[in-house]
């Protein structure tokens, strides 16, 4: 077991240690401690029968409050927001929305710092409370991270933001591995006003560079190198190649998470050896509630990745309340969520839920199999972790290896299961709340999008004693109102039925828009359904009228939790000099949930170098996009089955590659309905093909 870790930047950055260095200090400096309205936070559990939201909702039961949210959300909002947040300004007017226009304002007129509300007012009343546990990639060399310490290293990071000229509303691109450092980056960019676009430290140099450039990043804040499964793999060297071609890049900032030297250039500064000089004080930007907080980049179905916009005060709020309820958070639990930072999971519940309500999160950097299959359970025995949240992708990984790697291990510390990136199967979800659960903690499935900011449906809250269904994500969040539509935008009313899932009104935690583009924000999330928020998912509403999502309904396939647009996958493929044309689908795969199949026209002078081609289109997606990218399949065939206008009918190659070709619907529609017998032919060699290897 570790022992207490101070990363406050003041003995040990002193000393010439890097920002991650393991090495005990003592914190000298005097915080300054903004001065804020007063702030509850609940302690009451998410299955009390009152759940405590704010003074002037106490006493009302979790269907009362859940009517009041949907029928009267500025009550409802207003008095939470209230109460919940620390204001510098208090808002005068709740809300201000027009979904057809894509208009969205929450808590008008009011101002507050996130930074602020989550470190400055737990560091006011206990700055010794742990707020980060980073479980480093080795088992066993976990750091601990007081509120305190957190505060002072984002100060310090703050000033040599401001120091180095990062001004209020520039956006800073973080490319970074899931550190206390990186945290201690997205909080700086909060605190003085700047906006963070963090990016997958997985995505490769060409992905990186696209985020930079719509973003119009002036700088950069990356690591030497990154360390993940027992290896070393380089960031700095993949930043280098991607501000070549990115002119608005001023300045990049270099932490170091290994002791190995990168060769540094005109634009890179030393971050570790900067901070050391720097104060541990830094006075708050006041932040207009609807102002940007951060850009976050997901796949849209056009190829070209869409900047997502999250603003201040509404998603703070949002974040906070789901963190609390949906997973049953009391004051003092260890809330284990393993994902990224580079995702939104990791933004709204490793960081701002967690930490805004007081919370110790754990920032997990190793692999759910390094150095073994029991590497999850292992450390929620050694942290006692209270709540797990994971992955399907992870649990279907697991679950095909020996029980003993979860039995060996104390699981008691756990209160609250829950996982998140896509539907879980039934044998997972049986699997991780019998097995690792032990039957006795809820199991709740979470759903939600970059785009919602938080969790929208989940088992919980509920009443004491509701019921959890299997793999099912059940009850509506405060708040949110879904509706399934029929295809000509119908509301289908009533229970056993399926439909498009739309959400009807706005909630704080909602997107704002599309960097650059109001109009693809507009076009993609609310045109389709006119007035209603569009979540591209399908969903059943049962007989009881739970929810059960059955998964997307535009081309945008869930790889490993990840959404990517078949698009992209396809333009990076259609790069090749030798392929004319790519369709790309996505299948099920029984541990990464989909992956894409790619099917591939060739050029007549390169059917006889096929392998060679396949190899090279393989090289092209892992670098222009990223390794998890790469279809799984590489069909090549003569043409591709299009309408006479020329759309490629893609529910063809999907039956083609599920092989469920007994039937294929309508085909009269296709120019050369002979198309698809070639296709099924060239399919069937490819499975002989394979099968022989």
């Amino acid at each position: 077991m570790a022992g207490r870790v101070s990363i406050s930047l003041l003995n040990s950055l002193a000393k010439g240690n890097g920002i991650f260095r393991n090495k005990k200090c003592l914190c000298r400096s005097v915080v300054l401690i903004t001065r804020c309205h007063a702030r509850s936070l609940s302690s009451s559990s998410i299955s009390a029968a009152q759940p405590d939201l704010s003074s002037h909702l106490a006493g009302k039961t979790y269907a009362d409050l859940y009517e009041l949210s949907v029928r009267d959300p500025e009550t409802f909002w207003g008095s939470i927001a209230k109460e919940r947040l620390a204001w510098s300004k208090p808002f005068d007017q709740v809300t201000e929305c027009d979904l057809s226009s894509g208009k969205i304002n929450w808590f008008l007129g009011g101002q507050l710092n996130v930074s602020v509300n989550c470190l400055d007012v737990h560091v006011a009343k206990d700055p010794d409370r742990v707020a980060l546990i980073w479980e480093k990639d080795e088992p066993g060399t976990e750091e601990r991270i007081t509120y305190r310490e957190l505060l002072e290293m984002t100060c310090r990071l703050a000033n040599t933001l401001k120091s180095y000229g990062v001004q209020k509303g520039e956006r800073v691109a973080i490319y970074m591995p899931v550190s206390p450092v990186a945290v201690a980056a997205m909080l700086a960019c909060a605190r003085i006003g700047a906006v963070h676009t963090v990016v997958f430290a997985g995505f490769s140099s060409e992905a990186l560079a696209g985020r930079i450039q719509d973003a119009q990043c002036k700088f950069v804040i990356t690591c030497n190198q990154g360390v993940r499964g027992g290896r070393i793999f380089d960031l700095k060297s993949t930043v280098d190649k991607a501000v070549k071609s990115c002119p608005s890049v001023r300045h990049v900032f270099v932490a170091k998470r290994t002791n190995n030297s990168v060769p540094m250039g005109k634009l890179d500064i030393s971050l570790d050896e900067v901070m050391v000089g720097q104060s541990p004080v830094c006075a708050p930007e006041p932040m207009d509630s609807e102002e940007m907080l951060f850009m976050l980049y997901t796949s849209g179905s056009t190829g070209k990745p869409k900047g997502i916009v999250h603003t201040q005060a509404g998603y703070l709020l949002y974040a906070s309340l789901t963190h609390q309820y949906v997973f049953d958070y009391t004051p003092g639990d260890v809330f284990g969520c393993v994902a990224d930072i580079g995702w939104i999971t990791g933004h709204s519940y490793v960081v701002y839920g967690p930490l805004c309500n007081g919370a110790t999160s754990v920032l997990f950097e190793s692999t759910p199999v390094y150095p073994n299959p029991g590497r999850y359970w292992e450390t929620v025995q050694r942290l006692r972790i209270n709540q797990f949240y994971g992955a399907p992708t992870a649990i279907r990984l697991l679950l095909k290896y020996d029980e003993n790697w979860v039995k060996k291990y104390d699981r008691s510390s756990l209160k609250t299961l829950a996982s998140v990136g896509e539907p879980i199967n039934h044998e997972a979800w049986e699997w991780f709340h019998n097995m690792v659960g032990d039957g006795r903690c809820p199991l709740v499935d979470t759903w939600w999008q970059t785009e919602t900011g938080g969790v929208c449906i989940a088992p919980l809250p509920a009443e004491p004693g509701a019921e959890i269904r299997p793999a099912m994500a059940m009850r509506p969040f405060f708040g949110i109102q879904p509706a399934l539509l029929g295809e000509k935008g119908q509301i289908i009313t009533g229970n056993d039925v399926s439909g498009a899932l739309c959400i009807t009104q706005p909630w704080p935690g909602m997107a704002r828009t599309i960097f650059g583009d109001h109009q693809r924000f507009v076009d993609a999330y609310f045109k389709p359904y006119q007035g209603q928020y569009f979540t591209g998912d399908g969903a059943y509403r049962t007989e009881d009228g739970y929810y059960q999502i059955t998964g997307r309904m535009d081309d945008v396939i869930n790889i490993s939790g990840h959404r990517l647009g078949t698009a992209e996958i396809e333009d990076a493929l259609d790069e090749h000099p030798d392929v004319p044309e790519t369709a790309v689908i996505g299948i099920p795969h029984e541990i990464k949930g989909e992956v894409p199949f790619a099917f591939v026209v060739l050029k007549e002078s390169a059917t006889e170098n096929q392998h060679a081609v396949v190899e090279d289109l393989r090289h092209l997606v892992a670098t222009k996009i990223a390794k998890y990218a790469v279809p799984d399949h590489f069909l090549v065939v003569k043409r591709l089955p299009k309408t006479r206008s020329g759309k490629i009918m893609r529910r063809i190659l999907r039956k083609v590659a599920m092989q469920d070709t007994s039937n294929l619907g309508d085909v009269s529609t296709l120019d050369d309905p002979s198309v698809v017998s070639e296709i099924i032919e060239a399919h069937k060699r490819y499975r002989s093909h394979a099968a022989k290897k």
